[in-house]
């Protein structure tokens, strides 16, 4: 039980009806989860209105509402609060809730286009790997130290950050490190987070399903900058060209990484293989366990973040240089018939080209590309079209395929993605929906020496078909056909 006074500190309220309950059990912004005595908040979401189901709330025991629109009857036995923004008010008494956790953390949030879970995780696991005690939130898992948890978004709501957190203080962690999607920043899922640091990647078009305007994709990432406090570092790629947009009108101390112009934390690419990269970072080479250019960058952010946050340059050198790639980001697997598959989480156009020319930079002269990809259903379909054209024009062969196809056609997604081909294009693919056939097809025809990727879902174990997830891995289908041939 938590006081209701503690709950609703700071909490702009514009008119309270009826007593307030002197204690909550809880606070919920889903109907279906309240409890006797909890608080319920009603939130405008996307695809429904917290408001619709008050009623449902109070018939499961909620002892306080809070929403924007009071309803025209009021029961005498719950109290009612009315705010201005459900959502910000959801952040506010989530954060008073399990009393300030982010305030307790070495906070760093990671945002961009790509890059976010390469870099909060290796972070993470570089801090652990220094004996300091840290937590992580992103799309493959969260971390609590040493305990793992599964992921459901990319930034959970406001309830499930501040949940987490309280757990890695109990847990005696000192960092956080978490994926700010461009999604939770305009939802205000980060409001009242307290960061000590935030990093920005780069950025290109993705989410416009929802954005609707790359202005408006691009300011919500640029609102988490904004929101940064005076004593926190903001860290940008200097080399994206909407970089120094995201430092604009930060309060925070201005800082930039980049393997071109001119950044404080400068990064050179010595010698690329499919085993690691040599950079040299500020004067100093190093060896690292990651690959191609897109990861160089990723490890200059990784480094800058880290001495930023502390650890000296050497030290973060020496952590960073042991650390591994994070699965289904430009993950290695190698074929005794002397194949080289990647799965690689690549799901935008640009993710697409940078996994491709990657692998152009570290292949052998001779060797052919075989690329496997498909694109998610109920998403931007503007970049269907450009996904294909841009997977063929780096390859030697493309395996056109069935991604998630959620509520769509899949073979109306793949039809979507051919109209970016003209004939000559057209030749070089092929249309296979099982996704699984796709993969067996494009190890079948491949030869000695040959890469093969596996592009889109990475991570990801289920391919989700009329809104049930099925089980499906593209490492379990990959190493099945290594070992069997």
């Amino acid at each position: 039980m938590v006081s209701t006074e503690k709950v609703l500190k700071g909490l702009r309220i514009l008119k309270q009806v009826n007593i307030l309950p002197d204690v909550l059990s809880a606070i919920y912004f889903d109907s279906r989860k309240v409890t006797q005595g909890s608080l319920f908040i009603a939130v405008k979401g996307v695809g429904s209105d917290g408001h619709q189901f008050i009623n449902a709330a109070i018939e499961s025991g909620a002892a306080c509402i809070v929403c924007e629109v009071l309803p025209e009857l009021t029961p005498l036995e719950i109290c009612f609060i009315q705010v201005a923004d459900s959502s910000i008010a959801l952040a506010e008494m989530a954060s008073n809730f399990y009393d300030n956790p982010s305030a307790k953390l070495h906070l760093v949030g990671v945002t961009g286009t790509n890059g976010k879970t390469t870099t909060a995780t290796l972070l993470y696991k570089l801090f652990e790997s220094i004996g300091r005690n840290s937590g992580l939130l992103s799309t493959v898992c969260i971390y609590v130290h040493n305990e793992q948890y599964e992921a459901t978004h990319t930034t959970p709501d406001p309830i499930t950050i501040n949940y987490f957190m309280a757990l890695m203080v109990e847990a005696e962690c000192d960092y956080c490190f978490m994926e700010v999607s461009s999604h939770a920043s305009d939802q205000n899922r980060i409001h009242a987070l307290q960061f000590a640091g935030g990093i920005f990647t780069n950025l290109t078009h993705d989410h416009l399903d929802y954005h609707k305007t790359f202005e408006n994709y691009r300011d919500a990432k640029k609102k988490f900058f904004d929101s940064l406090p005076r004593d926190a570092f903001a860290l940008t790629n200097s080399d994206d060209r909407n970089g120094q947009v995201m430092l604009q009108n930060t309060k925070a101390k201005k800082y930039t990484y980049s393997l071109q112009a001119m950044g404080d934390y400068k990064t050179r690419i010595i010698e690329s293989h499919f085993d690691g990269t040599l950079i040299n970072i500020n004067g100093v080479e190093a060896w690292i366990q990651l690959v191609g250019v897109f990861n160089a960058y990723n490890a200059s952010a990784i480094f800058g973040a880290a001495v930023l946050s502390g650890v000296d340059s050497q030290t973060a050198l020496m952590a960073l240089s042991q650390l591994k790639e994070v699965r289904g980001r430009f993950e290695v697997l190698r074929s005794s018939l002397l194949r080289t598959a990647i799965i690689d989480y690549a799901h935008t156009p640009d993710a697409v080209e940078n996994v491709l020319k990657t692998i152009h930079e570290v292949k052998s002269d001779n060797a052919a590309i075989i690329t496997v990809i498909g694109c998610g259903g109920n998403r931007d379909k503007k970049k269907r079209p450009v996904m294909a054209k841009t997977a063929v024009n780096y390859s030697n062969k493309v395996i056109l395929t069935s991604d998630n196809p959620r509520n769509e056609d899949p073979n109306e997604i793949i039809i979507e993605m051919e109209a970016g081909l003209d004939v000559n294009e057209k030749l070089k693919s092929l249309s296979i929906v099982d996704r699984a056939m796709a993969i067996k097809t494009a190890f079948m025809i491949s030869e000695p020496g040959d890469v093969i990727l596996i592009a889109g879902k990475g991570h990801e174990t289920y391919q989700e078909i009329k809104g049930v997830k099925h089980h499906f891995d593209d490492r379990e289908e990959l190493l099945k056909l290594i070992h069997n041939y």
